[in-house]
This record gives structure tokens, sequence and C-alpha cells, in this order.
């Protein structure tokens, strides 16, 4: 069974022919997966608004590298914090209610920054939209697992796994000079804003969607009580945890330093740092279309899912491995696809683990889990927030941290090969 609206039950004259109901189940699958990559896209917007505007806010706040780096670290940290209840939360109340209550409260939070005076104001505003946020990705893994047939997954995942970089090109290139044309307090109004619009959307066009048979059952989609006994003692769940805590924080480093890197190596001014950075990113979304593509080719020229799953991720791994090189780029835009084509191996890895996920985890529990590798990722992105900061007040610089990068995808491929020798499906 594929995504279908409830109507009443048709008469046998009346039914439809299984084309137009094929189409029909398309076009709702489609509607789905645009409403959670425009979601994803908007998460990201929000949270990158920060970074593009810190000379700004730099020069208003007096903040130095530490203290900004701080935070960073108060997003992850508060994000890691509620991940360790959004499972429950999205497998409890379903997906439907538990996504549209966390976009409108994390555009509101978005919002709520251009009130802000002081530091103390802006971590509260931080720590509310980190919290709102971190249900985005369990709630959109669930589901696709949930409402998308098995054959179209993957690209979905690929597709809605572009979302961010989506967001991520286009603010920096919309968001500095609009902040300076209608200063910061506009630039948190009008992407937050952007937020309500979407929540208007999803409760129309999801009111009426059901599970795809395979996703367990129609009890998938709500569930009761978190088997946090079988998640714990399942290696497969740390498989998941374990692979994005090594790899999520390349990309939160990318995500809240980037913009500084280009500012000190290449003395970009803020109007000046949107098109090296929407290289970046244009870059990324690439990576997360080409393994959600590459990874069912392989499967349909006969290759197994384990062998198509991890030659996937060490493909990505090894194009990594050029990241560091923007260390001694001549220009910002050889530096920029040098770290590119790192957060291009990224997403398409990132791409693949969801992917694996949603194979090796029952849908039952796949928010929980989802959820819990998040908060793995979010801790390990405070560190390297962190550490970003002493090392650039300690006078080492990037270097460190590119290192970091260019190893952190090798050791994830080594680790998920250690914990499942053979990927299978879960049944």
């Amino acid at each position: 069974m594929t995504i279908h609206e409830q109507t009443a039950v048709p008469t046998a004259a009346a039914t439809p022919p299984a084309a137009a109901y094929d189409r029909a189940a398309i076009r709702a699958q489609n509607v789905l997966i645009a409403l959670i990559f425009f979601a994803t896209a908007l998460n990201y917007v929000d949270r990158q608004v920060l970074a593009l505007l810190k000379p700004m806010l730099e020069a208003q706040f007096q903040w130095n590298d530490q203290q900004f780096a701080h935070l960073g670290s108060i997003f992850q940290l508060a994000a890691a914090a509620s991940l360790l209840g959004v499972g429950w939360f999205v497998d409890r109340f379903g997906v439907r209610f538990a996504y549209g209550l966390a976009v409108a409260v994390w555009s509101l939070a978005g919002m709520a920054h251009a009130l802000a005076s002081s530091v103390q104001q802006f971590v509260i505003a931080r720590a509310v939209l980190a919290t709102a946020e971190s249900v985005n990705t369990p709630a959109a893994m669930k589901t696709a697992a949930i409402y998308l047939p098995a054959a179209r997954r993957s690209v979905g995942i690929g597709i809605i796994n572009t979302a961010p970089n989506i967001g991520a090109i286009l603010t920096p290139l919309i968001i500095p000079p609009f902040a300076m044309a209608f200063g910061w307090k506009a630039a948190f109004v009008v992407t937050g804003g952007l937020g309500l619009v979407w929540l208007v959307a999803w409760r129309l066009c999801t009111a009426k969607l059901t599970p795809v048979a395979g996703a367990t059952s129609a009890s998938a989609e709500k569930g009761g009580k978190v088997e946090w006994g079988a998640i714990l003692s399942d290696r497969r769940s740390w498989t998941v945890i374990g692979a994005k805590a090594f790899t999520d924080l390349v990309w939160w480093f990318v995500l809240f330093w980037t913009p500084d890197f280009f500012a000190r190596q290449f003395n970009l001014s803020q109007g000046q740092l949107g098109w090296p950075i929407a290289v970046i990113f244009v870059l990324a979304a690439l990576g997360a279309v080409s393994a959600g593509a590459l990874y069912p080719t392989l499967l349909l020229r006969g290759v197994s899912m384990n062998r198509a799953r991890k030659g996937t991720m060490l493909a990505y791994a090894l194009v990594v491995l050029v990241m560091p090189l923007a260390l001694v780029a001549s220009n910002p835009w050889i530096a920029a696809v040098c770290i590119g084509l790192g957060l291009f191996a990224h997403q398409g890895f990132s791409t693949s683990i969801f992917g694996m996920a949603t194979e090796i985890i029952p849908a039952r529990r796949m928010a929980t889990v989802i959820a819990l590798g998040a908060v793995a990722g979010n801790l390990t992105g405070t560190g390297i927030i962190e550490f970003a900061g002493w090392s650039l007040s300690s006078g080492l610089g990037y270097a460190p941290l590119f290192v970091i990068c260019g190893s952190a995808y090798l050791v994830a491929t080594a680790f998920i090969h250690l914990m499942q020798p053979r990927i299978v499906e879960a049944v």
C-alpha cells in the first residue's frame, strides 16, 4: 500500500483505475517530501542567521571568539538535552502533531532574537530555538519511514537531506545584505515568520495521510512506551548513534565557523561572505542527492545491501580528505571548493546513515534512535565549537580543526563495519 487519502469506501463502479490511484499516491508522497524539505531548510536558515550576522552583533555586543563559541555551545547543549525526550515525544504523539508544534515554537523563538538586548536574552532565545529545532530530524526520518514506500524512501531522504544545504545557500546570499539594509532585527523577524507560513500548509496537506504497508502498521505512527532497554542493548542503535557522533561535528563546525574562517583567512567583509559560503553548500546539496541516487543504482545492479551501503560510505570518506587543503588555498574560491567537497561528502555520508537507519532500525524505534544519534552529534558538535574558540584564542588557528574534519569519516566507516559486519534489513 502507498500513501493515500482516507475517503468513504467506494462502490465497485466508483473505484478509480489503478493508474489514477498510483498518480494520486505519488502526488501525496511528493507533497509530503516537499513539506519536510522546506521545514528542514527553514530549520537551518534560522540557526545560521547568528553566524552570518557575527560581525554586526560582535560590534554591538562586544563579543570575543570564546563568547561567540559559548553561544554556539549553548545551542548544541540545549538541543542535545531536548533530544533525550524528543524521540519519546514524536513516537508518543505522532509526527503530524509533534512536527507542527516544533516548527511553530522555533519560528517564534527565531523572531524573539529581535527583542534581545543583552547576551543573556540571546542565550534564552537560542536555547528555546534549539529545543524546538531538535524535533526536526527525528520527526522527518520517522515521517519518511512511515509514509514513504521503500522504493521511494532513499530518494526521498536524499531530497530531504539537501534541504539544509539549500537553506545554507540562500541564507548567506540574502541575510547579510538584508541586515545591512534593514537591520539585524528585521533579519530574525522575517526568517522566523516563514515557519508560521509553513505550519498552515502542514496542517492542511497532512490531514489524511495513512502509513504505508511495511511501516509495521498504523500504530507505528503513534506509539506508546519507548523500548529503552531494547534500544540501548541493540548494536544497531549504537551503530547509528556512533556514526552520527563521528560525523556531525564536521557539519556544526562548518555551519558555525566558516563565515569567520573566510573573514580571517581572506579578509572578506560581511557583505562579501555570501558567495563563497553559497558555493560550499551548493556542493553539499549535490552530495545529498548523489547518495540518494547512488545507493539504489547499486542495488539495481545486483550489489548487496551491505556492500552498497559501505562502499558508498567509504567513497565519501575518501572525498573528505581534500577538505584540509582549504588552509593553503590561494583565494577564497579554491578554499570554498575544498570545504564544499568536504560537505559534499558529509551530506552523502549523512544521507547514507539515515538510509541505513531506516533499514536496520524497526520503525517503532526510529524517532528515538535518530534522536539519540542527534544527541551524540550535538555533543561532539559542542566539543568542536568550543575547541575552535580555544584554538583561535590560543593562536593555533584553524589547522587542528580541519585535520579532525578530514579524518572523521574514515573513522566512522570503520566503526560502522565493526558494529555491523553485515547490514541486513530489520524485521
